[in-house]
C-alpha cells in the first residue's frame, strides 16, 4: 500500500518538477523500518542511491529489494551504528558503492523505557550508545569525505522527548537532547565546508511509540481532538521534511530543528535566556533566595507533560 502510494505520487510530482535528490548518493541509518525505512524508500524515489543500513540483515534485503524493483539504486550494509567500526563500515560502504555520499541521515534508534529509578546502568547505556555514540559515529566518518568534498548535509533525528521531556525516558530524552546540542556545534564546525547540520523532530506513530501508555496518548492530543488536524501520521509523512534537508534546495539552512507529524510542519526555536538580572559584586546564596522568585524566577514555564 505505501509502495504503491509512494509510485504514485512520484510519477504525478515528476511530471511537474526534477526529482531532488537525482543523483546523489547517500546513508540512511536504521532503515529497514519505521521511519528510516519510508525515508530511505522516499529518497531513492527522488533520484538518490542510498545506502540500506539495519543491525536486521532480512529487514535490509526486503527495503533493497523493494527500493530495486521500484526502479531504484540501493545497497543494503548490516552494521551497528552504536560501535565505531560499524559506522565506518556504513559510511566508507556509500563511498565505496557510490563514489561520494552527499547525506547522512542519523536515523537508528531504540527505547528501553523505564522510571530513572528502575532503570538498569545497561538501558542507559544501550539508548545512549544507539542514538548518541551512533550519531557520532557517522557524522565522523562522513565529515571526512564531506570536508574534502566541500559539499554535504547532515541530517539527525531528535523527538519531543529530547526537547521536553517524558515520564519513562531519561535515557532516551537524555541521547535525543544531546543530538540538539550536537546538530549545533556541527553544524558550526562544518559550515566552512558547505557542509550542513540540521535535526528532524518527527511525529509519527511506530513500532517504538507502541509502549506510550494508551491514557498517555489520549490526553497528549486532547486540545486537538475534532479540529480535523493530524498531530502525527505514519513514517511516510515524515520523508518529505528529510528529503528537502537533502537536497540543494536547503544550501544555507543549517543548525535548525525542524518538526513535522501528520499535517504540522514547524520550526523549533533554539535555547536562550529569556531574563537576566545583575549584582554587583556577584551573588551569594542568600541573595539568589530573596530576589530569584521576584527577577529571573518570575513567571516560571510550566512544563506540559502531555504535550
Amino acid at each position: 500500500m505505501f509502495s504503491t502510494r509512494c509510485s504514485l505520487l512520484a510519477t504525478r510530482l515528476r511530471e511537474e518538477v526534477e526529482m531532488l535528490l537525482e543523483g546523489k548518493a547517500g546513508v540512511v541509518t536504521g532503515s529497514g523500518q519505521g521511519i528510516g525505512r519510508a525515508v530511505v524508500k522516499a529518497m531513492a524515489l527522488e533520484g538518490a542511491s542510498v545506502i540500506v543500513n539495519d543491525v536486521n540483515a532480512e529487514n535490509v534485503a526486503q527495503v533493497v529489494a523493494e527500493i530495486e524493483a521500484a526502479g531504484g539504486k540501493a545497497k543494503g550494509i548490516v552494521a551497528s551504528v552504536a560501535e565505531m567500526a560499524g559506522a565506518r563500515e556504513i559510511i566508507d560502504g556509500c563511498v565505496s558503492q557510490f563514489g561520494k555520499i552527499d547525506f547522512l541521515v542519523n536515523n537508528a534508534g531504540i527505547l528501553r523505557d523505564r522510571m530513572v529509578f528502575n532503570m538498569s546502568e545497561e538501558e542507559w547505556d544501550a539508548v545512549i550508545a544507539v542514538h548518541l555514540k551512533g550519531t557520532f559515529g557517522c557524522t565522523h566518518y562522513a565529515c571526512r569525505y564531506m570536508k574534502a568534498q566541500q559539499s554535504g548535509h547532515i541530517i539527525n533525528t531528535t523527538s519531543r522527548s529530547g526537547l521536553r521531556g517524558r515520564i519513562g525516558q531519561a535515557n532516551y530524552s537524555a541521547a535525543k537532547a544531546g543530538l540538539v546540542g550536537f546538530t549545533l556545534a556541527v553544524a558550526q564546525e562544518m559550515k566552512r565546508y558547505g557542509v550542513t547540520c540540521n535535526a528532524i523532530c518527527p511525529r509519527a506513530e511506530t513500532g517504538m511509540t507502541a509502549t506510550i501508555p494508551e491514557e498517555m496518548r489520549k490526553a497528549r492530543d486532547a486540545a486537538w481532538q475534532g479540529t480535523g488536524v493530524r498531530l502525527r501520521g505514519g513514517p511516510e509523512d515524515i520523508a518529505p521534511v528529510a528529503i528537502f534537508l537533502a537536497s540543494d534546495e536547503a544550501a544555507g539552512i543549517t543548525g535548525q530543528i525542524v518538526g513535522i507529524g501528520g499535517d504540522k510542519l514547524s520550526l523549533w526555536s533554539h535555547h536562550k535566556e529569556i531574563r537576566e538580572t545583575f549584582m554587583p559584586g556577584g551573588w551569594t546564596a542568600e541573595k539568589v533566595k530573596s530576589l530569584f522568585r521576584t527577577t529571573v524566577g518570575y513567571q516560571l514555564e510550566v512544563i506540559d507533560l502531555a504535550d
